[in-house]
């Protein structure tokens, strides 16, 4: 059985929203895969 979805909504500034935007832009890729990504190398930093 699939995991349930969350959606998380935070504040971010225009620098910081278009910064995003650009990034995925370049990679191909969107908004939610780069958020998830960093995600889990944040998980994988805290594990050490």
């Amino acid at each position: 059985m699939p995991k349930p979805e969350i959606f998380i909504t935070f504040r971010v500034t225009e620098e910081e929203k278009d910064l995003l935007k650009q990034y995925c832009e370049q990679e191909g890729r969107t908004q939610t895969d780069i958020l998830r990504e960093m995600i889990r190398r944040l998980k994988r930093r805290l594990k050490g």
